[in-house]
Order: C-alpha cells, then sequence, then structure tokens
C-alpha cells in the first residue's frame, strides 16, 4: 500500500444511496465493505462524515434559522450518520470507534488526539463526528484539521465523480477532468475542492488530497495502493 493512514472524507449524501434524503443501509454496507479491503492490507483509517443527508446548517441559516443554532444541528447530524457508518463497519467485523468534537457521551467518545492516534495503531478505524465542535467551519475543515492532528499521509475525498474537472462535469459534458494539479493552480482556476479555509489549511501543511468516486468497486483500494484514479493535488 503507497498510504500507511488516510482520512477519508465523505460527504452525508454519499450516504443516501439512490434515496432523495436519510441513510441507504445498502450504500452503508457497500462503504463497510470497500474500508474492510484496505484495512485487511494494514491501512490505518479514520473517516470524517458531513450530515447533509440529514440537515445542512448553510441551508438553515439561508431560510432565517440562527446560523450558530443550525450549525450545532449540523454537527449532531454528522455525529448520526457516524453512528449509522459505526454500525456498518461492526457488521462487517471491523473494530471501530466513534469520536465527537461534541460532547456526547452516552453514543461517542470526546475527540482526544493521542487515544484516536492510538486506536488507529491498534487497527481500529476511527470516525470523527461533530465537525470541529465550532460553528461557521465546515466538515472539510474539520476532515483537514483531523489529518492534520493524527499525521495522515493523504485526505481522500469520496465523491459522486471521478475527480476534478474544469466544470460541473455533471452539468456540462465538455468538462475536461485533471489528473494532477497544484494548489496554486487550484485556486488560480477558482475550482471548487473544499472550502477555501479547509483547502488553505491542507496547502499550508503540505498535505496531498485525492479527489475520485467512491461508489465505483475498488476505487479505494485502487487509490491508497497508488493507482493514478481520480485527482491528486499536491504542491
Amino acid at each position: 500500500m503507497k498510504y500507511n493512514r488516510i482520512l477519508l472524507k465523505l460527504s452525508g449524501e454519499a450516504l443516501m444511496g439512490e434515496r432523495q434524503y436519510g441513510i441507504d443501509p445498502k450504500r452503508l454496507a457497500e462503504y463497510a465493505q470497500e474500508i474492510k479491503r484496505i484495512t485487511s492490507e494494514g491501512v490505518q483509517v479514520a473517516i470524517v462524515i458531513g450530515g447533509g443527508n440529514i440537515f445542512r446548517g448553510v441551508a438553515g441559516a439561508s431560510k432565517g434559522m440562527d446560523r450558530v443554532q443550525a450549525d450545532h444541528m449540523g454537527m449532531l447530524a454528522t455525529v448520526i450518520n457516524g453512528l449509522a457508518l459505526q454500525s456498518a463497519l461492526e457488521d462487517a467485523k471491523i473494530p471501530t470507534r466513534l469520536q465527537s468534537a461534541v460532547k456526547i457521551n452516552e453514543v461517542a467518545e470526546p475527540f482526544i488526539r493521542r487515544r484516536a492516534i492510538r486506536h488507529l495503531e491498534k487497527g481500529r478505524v476511527v470516525i470523527f463526528g461533530g465537525g470541529t465542535g465550532n460553528p461557521y467551519f465546515t466538515t472539510d475543515s474539520a476532515a483537514v484539521l483531523r489529518a492534520i492532528e493524527i499525521n495522515a499521509d493523504v485526505i481522500l475525498k469520496g465523491t459522486r465523480v471521478d475527480g476534478i474537472y474544469t466544470s460541473d462535469p455533471e452539468k456540462n459534458a465538455d468538462a475536461t477532468k485533471f489528473d494532477f494539479i497544484s494548489f496554486d493552480d487550484v485556486l488560480r482556476k477558482g475550482l471548487k475542492v473544499m472550502d477555501t479555509t479547509a483547502f488553505t489549511l491542507s496547502q499550508e501543511n503540505e498535505l496531498p488530497i485525492i479527489v475520485f468516486d467512491m461508489n465505483k468497486a475498488g476505487n479505494l483500494y485502487k487509490v491508497v495502493s497508488g493507482e493514478p484514479i481520480g485527482t491528486q493535488v499536491n504542491l
């Protein structure tokens, strides 16, 4: 395997599968098998998952809700998704720990960096819920922050498209895919990879990002083993 320790970023929408909202157990089971394949090779896996399939703070705020209140609701949505993913992983016989930046001691450990690293060293998949624990920060920012804190080798952003394009490939058939692109080129071209805070934090800490299609069977294994899947963003 090319990478020893990874941070996998999944969107909440990814858990919907073919549904319009909520969580698709079939999609969860598929993800669990993909993750099991790489953990069986000794890869240490941490995961940050969004909450957009349940509630998105920005959307709530845009409809008149207090932004801080809405963001806290979004954080709780990520914990719900984390619990669902944890259940699917444990059904696949993968040991896990769920850590939350928002204290919910009955269902998740509080985030403690040293404990998270120790879990990874023992072969457990660590799911980070609750975002950063602060309003106004996205789960992209949480993913980069946690990746830096646990000394991950790379951030793998699993999406429903197979990389970064010149424009949205779902709307523009003429969009061109990048295999490799620098942080500076992403900013210069105005491409949307992560929110600006997360992207800048990744750049400053020289942490590469790979954007790939998580929904294609075998892609996660290929990325971690070093095959040129998706788009790699580095210095």
